[in-house]
Order: structure tokens, then sequence, then C-alpha cells
């Protein structure tokens, strides 16, 4: 982590006493989360990372920004805690057991000693919630707007990672969780009167609040999906997006039944308020559930050990012949995709 030049934050700014270079940053901040003996404590621009014997790496990477991913405002602790966690949700998603990651940060001109402290001490919560430490990374001054890019590093028996392409005709289809809340809570906090509109309890605005700010990946299921998954991915863009993606890696088609998508209720309450914002809720992303395509002899088994590691699954659909195309059923008949706007990066 520790970088090439001088110092990486650049020249002193004016209210130092409050400011660190480079590498006090991370002798004060960030060497402290880096107990594993590979990290060299920070002190070199490289880690040292050795696997268990017999398993392989999976690695993956997310980049997050101000007001783009999480609002520059939020809780510090909890803006770290969601750059980590929306990578672990991956790593479940392959089988993979998280281990380790590496952390880029990028701090806007006006960052201060204390927000970085409590950014750090929810990391160290999060290491210590999913057994994880950090090895190594990179710190910049960005000018204009926190980003933060973390890479998540996992291990899982040689030859097991599951991927989204193995999908066959006959799978059924199971997601984690529950579906839609993350979306909501982004609209309640856009739209203050959002709760009121839609009559939602007050147990039911903190839950779509807290689902938004505090992702809940899912790495309790991690052995139950190498068990039994022959595809799986994690639901960041939205259910029906990532169920397209799912479809066209494996080449096949996925029929879903609707009303068999598991909700919080929060959710079943937009649903009677506003069908048009529970649309746009269920598919509009940051969900960190797991969808899952499982064959059918394994079915019972897959849920029995979800169940068993504390986190059930809903079967909501199955795999049919096809190219990697999605289809809605309701309880009416078929349902036009369009109906479920969808997040999109750009």
């Amino acid at each position: 982590m520790a970088g090439d030049r001088p110092n990486e934050a650049g020249p002193e700014q004016p209210g130092a006493d409050r400011r660190s270079g480079e590498f006090e940053l991370i002798k004060r901040h960030l060497a402290p989360l880096a107990s594993d003996p590979g990290s060299l404590g920070l002190t070199d621009d490289a880690a040292v990372y050795t696997p268990q014997e017999c398993h392989e790496l999976v690695l993956t990477k997310d980049l997050l920004a101000a007001n783009v991913h999480f609002f520059a405002d939020d809780p510090p602790e909890a803006i770290a805690a969601k750059a980590l966690r929306v990578n672990l949700s991956d790593l479940a998603a392959k089988g993979a057991v998280p281990t380790a990651y590496l952390l880029g940060l990028g701090l806007p001109d006006d960052w201060q000693e204390d927000w970085l402290e409590r950014f750090c001490c929810g990391l160290s919560g999060d290491q210590s919630a999913f057994n994880v430490v950090l090895l190594g990374g990179d710190t910049i001054r960005t000018g204009d707007g926190l980003q933060i890019s973390v890479t998540a590093i996992g291990e899982t028996p040689v030859g097991s990672a599951v991927r989204r392409n193995g999908a066959e005709a006959g799978d059924r289809v199971y997601v984690s969780g529950t579906i839609g809340d993350a979306a909501a809570g982004l609209k309640a906090r856009l739209d203050p009167g959002f709760a009121h509109r839609l009559g939602l309890a007050d147990s039911d605005h903190r839950h779509i609040l807290d689902r938004y700010l505090l992702p809940q990946p899912r790495v309790k299921l991690t052995g139950a999906v190498r068990a039994s998954a022959s595809a799986a991915m994690d639901i960041s863009d939205g259910l029906l997006a990532d169920a397209a993606h799912l479809a066209r890696a494996s080449g096949v088609d996925l029929v879903l039944d609707m009303a068999a998508v598991p909700l919080s209720a929060a959710l079943a309450a937009i649903a009677r308020a506003d069908e048009q914002m529970f649309h746009a809720c269920l598919n509009g992303g940051d969900d960190y559930e797991i969808l899952t395509a499982v064959p059918e002899d394994r079915a019972s088994a897959f849920e029995a050990d979800a169940a068993a590691a504390g986190c059930p699954v809903t079967r909501i659909g199955k795999v049919g012949s096809g190219s990697g195309e999605v289809h809605l059923q309701g309880p009416d008949g078929p349902l036009p995709l369009d109906r479920f706007p969808g997040f999109r990066h750009f």
C-alpha cells in the first residue's frame, strides 16, 4: 500500500493539523487493519498471499463513488461496510470463502482525520464479522468526491467455483432473502414523503433504509451454493436484469413466477399502494441477494443446506431451453418485461 511517490495526498494543505501525509495516514489508520503476515505491515509496494493447499483464488472488484453508489453524508462506518460487502456478495455467489481484500481510497480535498478514523472503524468491524483482512492497496487525493475501490479475495477448492454460465434446462431457480428493499430505501432517501405517501409503518421505513445503507452479503450461503448450484450470481443490477445476465451466459431461458418472489412487509405494502412503484423497486437493484440455478435432484438438499446455514432461499422459477431470455409469469398469464424498469450503469 505504500506509494512510490513521497506523498500521494499531494502538497501540504491548510489545516494540516487535521491531515496526514500518505505514509502517516497508512501507518495510523490502515496498518492496524492489516494483520495478515502477507500484508507486510503495508510497508511495501505489494502483498504476498498464499492460498490454502488445493484451493484457488476467486477475485472481484467494485468501484463506488460518492453520490452515485452512496450518499456523501452517509456515516463513514456505513460507507466502509458497503464498499466491502458488495464485493463479499460477489464471492458468495461463486461459492468462495472471503479471506482478504485490497483497498483503493480516493479522498476528496476536504477530507477530515476523524472521518477517516470512523471509516477504518467500519472496516475493522466488518473484518471481524466476515473474517477478512486488509492486504494492501493505494491512497490518493481525488480533488472532488470520495471514491472507493475494493478488490476482494476468496478461496474455493480447485475447480469448484460456481459461474453464471452453467444453468441447464430443468434446473430450478432460487433467490435468497427478499427482493426490492434496497431500491425502495434509495427512493425513500431521495423523497422524504415516500414512506408516508405509500402508507409504510415506521418499522418498514427503517427496514428499507437499512437495506440500502448496509447490504447483507450472503456469505453463509457459500457452502450450499458450491455444493448444489449449477450457476449463480449476486443481484446488484436488479432481479430481472441479473436473471437476464445469467440466462444469456448459460444460453438458456428463465421462466420466473413473479408471485413467488419473496417480499418483505415493506415491499408488500408498496405493492398494495402503488403497483408501478412496486415494479420499479422490485427490479431496482442493490439487493445483494444470491440468484441460483439448481438441478432438480439437488433442490431439496440446497434448500436444507441454506436453512441450516440460517439463510433460507425461495424457489421462484425454472430454467428452460432457449437462447438467453427471461419470461415472467403473473397470476393472469405472461407479464411484459418493460413493466419492471431497472438500474442502468450508463
